[in-house]
């Protein structure tokens, strides 16, 4: 008996010290005793909550009685609202019953996930709670710091389906995050059907194969893509509003609308487009502002959404729109003369008050993207997403827009986490320790009153490269940066990341891997010296190795002796997690023999072949590639390397390549032998004897874009 006792205030105090944890909680207030789940544990709850109360008998393994509230029930009550709802919560744990209570039933919901994270990591199974579980008594009483905690999800790019979005909102919710941005359009797909024009989702919702939409990041012998029905979407919308999270749709204009010019391209703008670089395909991206028929086309669509969402508020973007295209246009210099226009911006402003009215008239609000503001001109009324940086933030919050902070080198989780790891750098390469140290210190009080919160994104072309059909690089590129945002958005970030960091590890660690999640760790430290590795780990995980040439994946036990370093890699495992690959820094030095780059498909006057060859930057070349086109690299001396690697193409994903094709290899400088097949625009070699000259040799008609990005060429070293 003693025995039980104490294992039950063990249990109790380890619930009450994760209370802390992810996010944190306003005020704690310990109480005496301890509630111990049994088999007779049942959940109630008022009228407005039995949703809630089958969603908790979900996780917590308990029967509802409704109404029938007793001795070591879970209640789950709406209280009288103290001013305006909100999503404050009080959760009571005495010896004989728990109660969740708000004035919202988002509140509500927000306690039920506090009282998941005083429960083992095994909550997350929805297996139910083994009798005898014990939660030491506590009263909680929390809200949060901003009412706007989202998390953007491009499905656009790559599809993303329902089932997986589903799984989204689930790992979202637990982690308190209230909106879900769905980026729905792009140049690549139309992801939600529009039953006025089923031609958007039937043709536009897929690319590649038959689609006029050509593909460009990735499965290019395949036609790919998918969509929401409407009747998926109001599922899917009813999913998350259980769990506390609004749905908030976005159709990207007036640019990044290449998919639906394909499929109707009479809403291009009024000029021959130049197609002779993309070998027939018309890149033009933009919606014409001046012609009337489109704002008939577009309040069909938008008043679809508008019905479909309930939603306050249809993001509309105005990001990274080629004016150059309104500048050749007639129609649109006449509409320009008309108005007494000299800055093309002001056609933007003119198409997104269009865009406004139209959702006006639904009783909707515009969200944009920060460049729709950058006059000043466009409606208050809207919600701005300030993603171009701290300062854009800065600026629409100074000029009265209500505003979502999300600059890109924050909250991008697209971006890289270290520098060798997957994913974009253009704006910075960051882990969750940065996320978690944003702060407001450049916001005025007046501009902080204009923040509706913070919100992270996961924009999807590098997605498509990289097995979209699981989930491990999304899992891994969101999570815990995901937590980092969710922490700061809810409780702020005053404790410190060192602390923070020991609750990451110490606790949430264990329910990530509960939830399913195949999130990054922190890289082991790995040291080389006197001719041995040696590493470690502060977070408990296991360390591994592997050699070059081998799959094999070793333990690490002890450290490990060799006299080249150069073919060893590290990495460590926690559950469902990994860290990315560490190395010793022999194994990534690299060499710059003086090299001359020729191709057959001309020189781009903006990125010469100079870029590449000085090794300091990109080339371009002056058109797409065709069957037969070549790059070709020649070195002044034969170079004698282990390896080389070619790369077309961005550095951080698979566009502007050569699509399919191979490589060859000359010793002499005159005569080539195949030395392999391109995967994804690049190859890596490793000659045998020095090389005088290496030429990739295309086998595809073109790479759904106007030109071929040519990298410096990456030569390690014979060691």
């Amino acid at each position: 008996m003693k025995l039980r006792l104490l294992i039950l205030l063990t249990t109790a105090l380890c619930g009450l010290c994760t209370a802390a944890a992810q996010p944190a909680p306003e005020k704690t207030t310990p109480r005496e005793g301890i509630f111990t789940f049994g088999p007779g544990t049942t959940i109630s709850a008022d009228r407005e909550l039995a949703p809630l109360a089958e969603y908790a008998a979900e996780y917590l393994g308990c029967g509802v009685r409704n109404g029938m509230a007793g001795e070591g029930s879970v209640v789950l009550t709406l209280d009288a609202p103290d001013g305006e709802p909100s999503e404050a919560y009080t959760l009571d744990i005495t010896p004989d019953h728990i109660q969740i209570g708000s004035s919202t039933c988002g509140g509500v919901f927000n306690g039920l996930q506090q009282l998941f994270r005083l429960l083992p990591p095994e909550v997350y199974a929805r297996r139910g709670i083994a009798p005898g579980t014990g939660i030491a008594c506590v009263r909680i009483e929390d809200k949060p710091r901003f009412g706007y905690r989202g998390m953007m999800l491009d499905v656009a790019r790559t599809w993303i389906g329902m089932d997986e979005v589903k799984r989204y909102i689930d790992l979202f919710s637990y982690h308190n995050i209230n909106k879900l941005h769905l980026h729905l359009s792009d140049d690549e797909g139309w992801r939600i059907e529009i039953l006025s024009h089923p031609e958007l989702t039937e043709i536009g919702g897929f690319r590649g194969g038959d689609s006029p939409v050509r593909p460009v990041y990735g499965k290019w012998s395949e036609k790919y893509g998918g969509y929401f029905k409407q009747s998926e979407m109001r599922e899917l919308i009813r999913y998350a509003a259980l769990r506390n999270i609004e749905i908030i749709p976005e159709i990207d204009l007036p640019g990044h609308s290449r998919n639906i010019a394909s499929v109707h391209p009479e809403i291009r703008c009024n000029y021959p487009p130049d197609t002779v670089s993309t070998n027939g395909y018309d890149y033009r991206s933009a919606w014409c502002v001046a012609r009337e028929e489109n704002y008939a086309l577009l309040g069909d669509i938008l008043g679809e959404l508008c019905e479909l969402f309930p939603s306050e508020y249809i993001h509309v973007g105005g990001d990274e729109v080629d004016m150059s295209q309104w500048e050749r246009c007639p129609d649109c210099r006449a509409l320009m003369k008309r108005e007494g226009m000299t800055d093309p911006h002001r056609l933007e402003d003119l198409f997104m008050e269009r865009m406004a009215a139209i959702l006006r008239s639904h009783g909707k609000r515009p969200a944009v993207w920060n460049e729709a503001v950058r006059t000043g001109a466009f409606a208050r009324e809207c919600r701005v997403h300030g993603w171009e940086s701290v300062k854009a933030c800065l600026d629409a919050t100074a000029k009265g827009y209500r505003t979502v902070v999300m600059p890109g080198q924050y909250f991008y989780f697209d971006m890289r986490q270290s520098p060798r790891e997957d994913g974009h750098d253009w704006a910075a390469i960051f882990d969750a320790r940065k996320v978690y140290g944003f702060g407001f210190t450049e916001f005025s009080p007046e501009q902080m009153r204009n923040v509706e919160g913070l919100q992270g994104a996961f924009f999807s072309e590098a997605y498509v490269s990289h097995e979209p059909e699981k989930p491990d690089y999304l899992d891994y590129m969101l999570f815990p940066r995901v937590c980092a945002l969710a922490r700061i958005a809810w409780s702020g970030n005053a404790e410190g990341w060192d602390a923070y960091y020991e609750e990451l590890k110490g606790k949430h660690y264990d329910r990530m891997a509960a939830m399913g999640i195949r999130f990054r760790l922190f890289p082991p430290k790995v040291g080389y010296g006197d001719g041995a590795f040696t590493a470690s780990a502060d977070d408990g995980s296991a360390i591994y190795y592997l050699m070059d040439g081998s799959p094999e994946e070793h333990p690490y036990t002890a450290p490990v002796r060799t006299g080249k370093p150069h073919l060893y890699r590290f990495y460590s495992r926690y559950g469902t997690a990994r860290s990315p690959y560490v190395a010793d820094k022999s194994r990534w030095r690299t060499i710059t023999p003086a090299v001359a780059i020729t191709t057959s498909m001309g020189e781009s006057a903006k990125f010469p072949y100079a870029n590449a060859e000085s090794y300091k930057g990109l080339s371009r070349t002056r058109r797409a590639c065709r069957q037969q086109d070549w790059i070709r690299y020649t070195f002044s001396e034969p170079v004698r390397c282990r390896e080389m690697y070619l790369q077309t193409g961005n550095r951080q994903l698979p566009k502007t390549i050569v699509t399919t094709g191979y490589a060859e290899v000359s010793y002499d400088g005159a005569t080539f032998e195949r030395a392999g097949e391109l995967e994804m625009g690049s190859i890596t070699l490793r000659p045998g004897r020095p090389v005088k000259a290496v030429r990739i040799v295309s086998t595809c008609d073109d790479n759904g874009t106007p030109y071929v990005t040519i990298q410096p060429p990456q030569v390690k070293p014979a060691l």
